[in-house]
This record gives structure tokens, C-alpha cells and sequence, in this order.
């Protein structure tokens, strides 16, 4: 039954409840239970009511709908309710005319009638109710609780509502299913599964066998709580091999007894991709591939979507043991490790807990990484398996590339094989190096130049950086336009603060300064894209997203991409400022979410754009403040421009704090819409990032606010105050000290050191003599470790600070 059936069941049976109502205040000489039934059915009139305007007015896509379509359907709630009323009109009339018959109504219902009729009205009566509270899981389980009752009641009615409960338990399923999605949603929106898809369709047919067939990998699939340690050079295939061990394991090993889960590690994703992210993604592929052990999910779902708030690591690791040990054995793949962060100790902390889980379940865990000396020793008691492109993979990749090549190459058998012995002689193990090199011969149109070119493939271990420099060679040796494009695309890959989707990049390459509007007409196609990049730059078909072929070419990008493409930044924030600049948005904010979500789908650079202006205009202040300034003075503006922040909880205001930019932070603190005292995800303010790096005038413009509160710690324990006394900012530490608000001697939490004690320890004579010079500053006091602050100057050889804190002392 569709929402518009519903509805028109409710008028309908709205319009006989309000008959039956008058009916029953005109019996005469009746008991009680006409008073009851009166009253029962004059409230559900009401609740009917509330419920006719819910659907009116509401999205009939919703899973909300799909449990109200069970209260009509056929012999359900509704139905039980209509043959109540009807019930309860033959007794209650008699002749044509109500008015007229008025005083010859009788009440003539027995007490097991009355109960009867009174049961379905309280059954309908509590459904609706719980049907206005908007809880479809509570409906659709409550339905089947009434109908189940309605069975027990009467074999009669059980054959009259098998058809309900079929559909009921149709709803109830396909809502638990939605429920299960929207969970497995929650706990982890990476879709590392998107990602398998992209790599494993690059495949070409039959390579990677060497690996799959290999003892090592065969000893680890077959053995119990294995490790494998893959390392490679870059470019070896590392991923590709990953990607086929894992299409191996989901194909021939993963049931409903063996699980297989995996993650992807990349640079670029390093902000999102936290010792609980990624295993909660590993979680979530496990949960999700088998429903009946997710209960420990469930639970964490209800308790934190109650409160707003996200699962600890601690929790993460306690469902997932739970749910390891619902296999027999876990097939864990990491590919990558050496993207995964490393200076916050994610590499180390998401190691040590995939070994402690191994450690009570039989867990077989796989990981891919380049050669680098701290993860080798993690894994040097292990078994290792080098991945490096086999002589027969490469064959088989170059002749799966022939097809793009020019015809000289296509209709000459030994000229392709010439190519296959020469790009394996030249790639020495590195896949990557071969799609280069393939890449290398596209715009030769002879066989001479095949050849010459051939015979001169970079080698050895510069052959990387050598062939990313001939593939540049060819973007600038293209026509104007096409160069000009190519060192675009490059820019935005290699400088945002996270992956584009290819609309997102499409969008901002279409933007021209000035202009009031987009001209989607300027939108370039993704293949034009792709095609004028030299090879550099793939799209993922899965999940849409456009980025460099590798982790080295980013790094070869980061090289030198200041001298190939210097005023890149620039033209970045220019165009997320102008994007953001358009006439759509300063004509105001949206008025309804739907309007939102249409504007997000028809504007999709929106997002990034007001995220990350700021982070990428931080370089470039000079060169677009007039248009940023432009933007921040418009109170018209988009309302998730001035206060956005970035993956690390940073807000424009805390960026222009931190460079210490006084007209921009004074401007953001003039509008309604920022939060002066915001904090990011270390619970650093604007004003923590100003004291530290020593900028008086916006700490005295911020400090002096009533919503910025100057002594606030941080998630480590630190004050604006301590961090400006750390760096030796005295004239910020003059202003903090001198404030009521302040405590000038307060300690951290973590070492219970003071400000006079971290000044002291590097040197910071005029810090230090401010310090000791005032009563309230204690300049002997000790810390945790039992430490003075003289004790750190002396250990550091700061003379003219020890000569300071003795003569305090000695007075």
C-alpha cells in the first residue's frame, strides 16, 4: 500500500469514527461501556488526525512510510478498527434518520462484545501512538506484536491475518536489513570495498599468479595465526598484489565461519584514517558480512547515537574481539602500512592491537609496505614474501597495453615483443616503471621513434624520477591549452587536503575569476582530463574519485612543483574563494535541508571549497585577501563558510590566528556565525594558536572577548599561556600574566609543570626574569618528577637563567 492509500484509509476511517462517535452520544439508558468506547474512539480521532497531517507533510521515501503502510494493509490495524466501528453501528440504530430515532437508541452489547471491540480500539490506539513518535523499528515490531495477539485471540483471525504477517515480517526484515546498512554506516564510512573494486578491475588477466601459487602465501592461508610480511620497492605492485590476495580470499576462503577483511593505508587520507578508523572499518567488514554477530555493534550504535557522540578505541577493540571470536579464523590484509601516519603513533598503535587480537583469536594478518627500517623490525622474526613485478606479469601487462598504442606498434607481432623484452630489461621489478614506459611510446608514430625509444627506457635507480620527468616533458611539449590544463589537474591533486571527486575537480577547473555565476558549459570531461596528464592521474570507477597512479608521484610532485607550478596555491584559493563567491550563495543560506542537499548535489566543488579555502589560501594571505575579505564582509554568505573546519577541527579563525593576520581574525570575530573560542580536535582555541606562535596583537584582540576564556587548557594540559611562555613570546606572556583570568604560576596537567618551569628549560631569559619578578609565581616549585625549574635550565646549560632563578631563590 502506497502513502497515498494510507492516508486515504485514515480519512476514511476518521470520517466513521467521527458517525460513531455522535451515534454513541445519543444511546440512551446505556451502561458504562458506551461512555468507554466513546472515549477510546474520540482520542484516536485525535491521534488519526496527527498521524493524517505526519504523512501529508513528510518524505513518502523514508523508512518511516514502509511500517505505516502495516497498520493499513489488508485485515491489519486499521482493518480491525473499521469492523469495530461497524460493529458497533447496527446495534446502536434503527430507521433511516439519526435525529429522528434519537430517543429509541439502545445499548444492546454483552460484555464480551464490548471487550472485544474496546481490545482493538487500545491495539490501534497504541500503535499510533507509537507510529507519532517516528520510530519505525518500534512500529514495525510493535505491528507484529499486535498481530500475533490478534492470532492467539482467534484461529479464526489467524487465517484472516497470515496475509498481514507475511507482510509485516516483509517490512520487519527489509527494516532490519536498513537498520543493519544504516549501523554498519555509522561505524565506519570508509568503503574500503570501493576501493577493492577500483584496484581489482586494473587487474590485467592472469598476472599475480606467482604470489597466489607461491609456499609462502599457501603456508599462511592454510597455517593458524600467521602473519606475512610483503614488502616491495615503490612501485612494485604492492597494491595490485594485495587487491589479488584479497579477491582470492573473498573468492575460494571467506563463509559463514571464515571472515575476510582488509584496509587500504594512504597518504592522503592520513587525517581520517586513525587507529579506530581503520578498526572499526575492519569491524564493520566483518560485522556486515555476517548480521548474526553484530549485536556488540547494535549496542554501541544505540549508546552513542543517544548521546551524539563516537565509539573510544577501547570500545572499537572490545566488539571486534567479539566478533573475531565468532569465526573459526580472520583473514586480515593491510596494504600499505608505510602510508599510514606515523609521527601520531597511528602505525604502531593500529600494529600492536591487530597483534593483540591475534593473540586470543586466530587471526592471519597480511601487510604490504616499501621497505622502511622501523616496520622491517616489526616484522623480522616473521615470514616474508618480496613482491616484485615478475618478467611474465610485465609481459603480460604490456600486451594487455598494446591496443593504445600507436598502429605501427598494433600491426607489428615483433615489434610488440621487442617492446615486452625491452620494458622488462628496463623496469627491473617495478610495475610502475612499465606503465610509464608504455605511457612513454603513445605519441610515437613510428616504428624508428618505438624503437629509438625503446632503446633509451630509463633504468636503474633514478629510472623513477627519470620518467616522471619525461612524462613532464610531454605535458609541456603538448598545444597551450592542453599544458595549461594538465598543470592544473596536477596542482589540485597534489595540493588538496584530501581526494577529489572528479565532479569537485571538474567544477573548480570550470570556475573563472570574476564570473557570477558557474558556466557549466566550462566544465571540462573527465577523459579530456585524464588524456592531457601524461599518464599521471587515473580515475576510480567505484568511487569516483580522481588522484595521482602513486604515492611516488606525489612525492615527485612535492619535489617540484614549486618551480613547474608556482602560483598553484594561489590560483587554488582564488578559485575556492570565487567558487564560494558565486551569485547562488550570497543571495543566502538555504531555507530547508532539502534545499541544502539539492545545492550540495548542483554546486558539488561546495563542500571542499568552504572547508579548505582557508588551508589553502595560508600561504598566500597577501595575494587573495582582497577577495576572501570580499567574501567574509558579505552576511549573506553560505553559513557553513566562516565556521567550517577541516579534518583536524580547525576553523579560518584559528588558521588566521595562528599567522597572526590581526584584520581577518578581528573581521571573523565581528560575525554572528564564528565561534571566537572554538576548539579543534585537541581542544586548541584561536587564542592557543596565537599565544604560541608569539602573535600579541591578535591574543589582545581575543583575550579581551567575554566568549574566549584565556586560561583554558587543552586536551594535553596546556594554556595559552604555557605554550607562549614554551616559545619565549614575552610581550603575549606580559599581556596573559597581567590578566584577572589568568593564573600566572597554574601547572599543566600531564607533568605539573609551570610556566617559569618550560621558559626556563629553553633559555628563555626575559621570559623567565617577568616571571620570577611577580608574587604569585613560585620559582622553586616542583613538578611531578620532582623537578625545578632550575634543575631544567642547568641541564640545558642556560647560564644566564640559573644566574636568574639563584638569585630569586637566595632573596
Amino acid at each position: 500500500m502506497d502513502p497515498l492509500s494510507v492516508t486515504a484509509s485514515i480519512v476514511a476511517i476518521l470520517q466513521l469514527t467521527s458517525k460513531t462517535i455522535e451515534y454513541l452520544n445519543d444511546v440512551k439508558d446505556a451502561s458504562k461501556d458506551r461512555a468507554r468506547c466513546a472515549i477510546e474512539a474520540s482520542n484516536l480521532y485525535s491521534l488519526l488526525v496527527n498521524l493524517r497531517f505526519r504523512l501529508e507533510e513528510g518524505n513518502s521515501n523514508e523508512p518511516w512510510y514502509a511500517a505505516v503502510r502495516a497498520l493499513g494493509v489488508q485485515n491489519g490495524p486499521l482493518d480491525q478498527y473499521r469492523h469495530a466501528l461497524e460493529q458497533l453501528q447496527p446495534k446502536t440504530t434503527r430507521g433511516s434518520g439519526i435525529k429522528k430515532m434519537a430517543n429509541t437508541l439502545m445499548w444492546k452489547f454483552s460484555k464480551d462484545e464490548v471487550a472485544s471491540i474496546l481490545s482493538r480500539m487500545e491495539r490501534l490506539n497504541g500503535l499510533v501512538q507509537i507510529a507519532l513518535e517516528m520510530d519505525h523499528f518500534k512500529l514495525s515490531q510493535a505491528i507484529k506484536r499486535s498481530m500475533d495477539t490478534v492470532r492467539s485471540e482467534s484461529e479464526a483471525i489467524k487465517g484472516d491475518t497470515s496475509s498481514v504477517r507475511k507482510s509485516v515480517d516483509a517490512i520487519q526484515q527489509d527494516q532490519n536489513r536498513e537498520r543493519h546498512h544504516m549501523m554498519m554506516r555509522w561505524l565506519s564510512p570508509t568503503d574500503f570495498s570501493a576501493q577493492q573494486s577500483d584496484f581489482i578491475a586494473r587487474r590485467q588477466e592472469g598476472t599475480g599468479m606467482w604470489f597466489l601459487n607461491s609456499p609462502e602465501f599457501a603456508e599462511w592461508i592454510h597455517g593458524s595465526k600467521q602473519t606475512l610480511f610483503c614488502p616491495g620497492i615503490p612501485g612494485a605492485g604492492k597494491t595490485m598484489v594485495a587487491a589479488i590476495a584479497i579477491d582470492h580470499l573473498l573468492g575460494r576462503m571467506q563463509s559463514d565461519t571464515i571472515g575476510v577483511a582488509y584496509i587500504y593505508c594512504s597518504y592522503k587520507a592520513q587525517a581520517n584514517q586513525t587507529t579506530t578508523g581503520l578498526l572499526a572499518a575492519i569491524l564493520k567488514q566483518l560485522a556486515q558480512a555476517r548480521p548474526s554477530v553484530a549485536e556488540p555493534v547494535a549496542r554501541l550504535y544505540n549508546h552513542h547515537t543517544d548521546q551524539k557522540t563516537r565509539p573510544s578505541l577501547e570500545e572499537i577493540i572490545n566488539a571486534l574481539r567479539f566478533v573475531l571470536t565468532n569465526y573459526s579464523s580472520v583473514y586480515v590484509v593491510v596494504d600499505a602500512l608505510d602510508e599510514c601516519a606515523y609521527e601520531d603513533g597511528t602505525r604502531s598503535q593500529l600494529l600492536a592491537n591487530l597483534r593483540d587480537l591475534q593473540s586470543k583469536t586466530d587471526t592471519r594478518l597480511m601487510v604490504t609496505s616499501r621497505f622502511i627500517p622501523d616496520i622491517e623490525n616489526e616484522f623480522r622474526s616473521m615470514p616474508t614474501l618480496e613482491v616484485r613485478a615478475s618478467g611474465a606479469d610485465v609481459k603480460r601487462f604490456v600486451l594487455g597495453q598494446i591496443h593504445r598504442l600507436p598502429k605501427c606498434v598494433e600491426r607489428d607481432d615483433k615489434l610488440q615483443r621487442f617492446a615486452q623484452d625491452k620494458i622488462v630489461e628496463a623496469v627491473d621489478g617495478m610495475f610502475l616503471l612499465a606503465r610509464l614506459h608504455v605511457d612513454s611510446l603513445l605519441d610515437k608514430r613510428t616504428k624508428s621513434k618505438v624503437k629509438s625509444t625503446l632503446e633509451n627506457l630509463s633504468k636503474g635507480s633514478k629510472a623513477l624520477d627519470k620518467a616522471y620527468d619525461e612524462a613532464i616533458e610531454r605535458i609541456d611539449s603538448q598545444l597551450p591549452e592542453d599544458r595549461a590544463l594538465a598543470k592544473s589537474v596536477l596542482s589540485w591533486i597534489t595540493y588538496a587536503q584530501r581526494p577529489l571527486t572528479t565532479g569537485e575537480l571538474c567544477h573548480a577547473l570550470a570556475v573563472e575569476p570574476g564570473e557570477d555565476e558557474l558556466d557549466r558549459d566550462n566544465i571540462p570531461d573527465v577523459e579530456d582530463i585524464v588524456s592531457v596528464c601524461a599518464g599521471l592521474v587515473t580515475v576510480d570507477r567505484e568511487s569516483n574519485i580522481i588522484r595521482l597512479i602513486h604515492y611516488t608521484t606525489q612525492e615527485y610532485f612535492e619535489g617540484t612543483r614549486e618551480r613547474w607550478n608556482p602560483s598553484a596555491q594561489q590560483e587554488i584559493a582564488s578559485t575556492c574563494l570565487s567558487y564560494l563567491s558565486l551569485g547562488t550563495f550570497r543571495r543566502g543560506s538555504c531555507p530547508s535541508d532539502k534545499d541544502f542537499d539539492d545545492r550540495v548535489e548542483q554546486y558539488s566543488f561546495l563542500r571542499y571549497a568552504a572547508r579548505y579555502w582557508g588551508r589553502h589560501a595560508l600561504t598566500v594571505q597577501e595575494e587573495v585577501s582582497e577577495l576572501a575579505l570580499s567574501l567574509l564582509q558579505d552576511s549573506k554568505g553560505i553559513t557553513i563558510l566562516a565556521d567550517s573546519k577541516d579534518e583536524y577541527g580547525r576553523t579560518p579563525l584559528s588558521l588566521a590566528a595562528e599567522r597572526g593576520h590581526e584584520a581577518t581574525v578581528k573581521l571573523l570575530i565581528e560575525r554572528d556565525d564564528v565561534e571566537a573560542d572554538s576548539k579543534n580536535k585537541y581542544g586548541q582555541t584561536p587564542l592557543s594558536y596565537a599565544a604560541e606562535d608569539g602573535h600579541e596583537a591578535v591574543v589582545k584582540l581575543l583575550a579581551e572577548r567575554d566568549d574566549v576564556e584565556a586560561d583554558l587548557m587543552d586536551a594535553i594540559g596546556l594554556t595559552p599561556l604555557l605554550r607562549a611562555a614554551e616559545q619565549g613570546h614575552k610581550a603575549v606572556v606580559k599581556l596573559l600574566v597581567e590578566r584577572n583570568d589568568v593564573e600566572a604560576d597554574l601547572k599543566d596537567e600531564e607533568n605539573g609543570r609551570t610556566p617559569l618551569s618550560y621558559a626556563a628549560e629553553n633559555g628563555h631569559e626575559a621570559v623567565v626574569k617577568l616571571l620570577v619578578e611577580r608574587g604569585d609565581v613560585e620559582a622553586d616549585s616542583k613538578d611531578n618528577r620532582g623537578r625545578t625549574p632550575l634543575s631544567y635550565a642547568a641541564e640545558n646549560g642556560h647560564e644566564a637563567v640559573v644566574k636568574l632563578l639563584k638569585s630569586k631563590m637566595a632573596l
